[in-house]
């Protein structure tokens, strides 16, 4: 048989040492990739759970002010009515804010 017995010559071995040190140097980044994707992807599911808790509350504040609308109409007394309004007014304003902010860091 016919053996190819070619040694390297010392250019082509500097290329493979440089070669090498470029794939491990490729394969940290990738590594160092995977490790960013995998905490921005908690940290996604993080915030969703977050928005879903804020979602979750405002469609109870809603319900809250819904019934004190239905509230209003049964009460004699517009000042306890007007009072409630405003603060449920102002709970709901609160919540929209923080799915304001929820929204712009997601």
């Amino acid at each position: 048989m016919y053996k190819l017995a070619k040694k390297m010559t010392e250019a082509q071995e500097k290329q493979l040492v440089v070669l090498e040190t470029r794939i491990h140097d490729l394969m940290a980044l990738c590594d160092g990739q995977k490790q960013k994707i995998t905490t921005l992807s908690s940290l996604l599911q993080e915030k969703e759970q977050e928005l879903k808790r804020a979602l979750e509350q405002v469609e109870l504040l809603n319900a809250k002010y819904e019934s004190l609308l239905t509230a209003r109409i049964v009460s004699a007394d517009s000042r306890e009515v007007k009072d409630a309004k405003s603060n449920i007014s102002r709970l709901v304003r609160e919540v929209d804010k923080c799915i304001a902010l929820l929204n712009g860091q997601v």
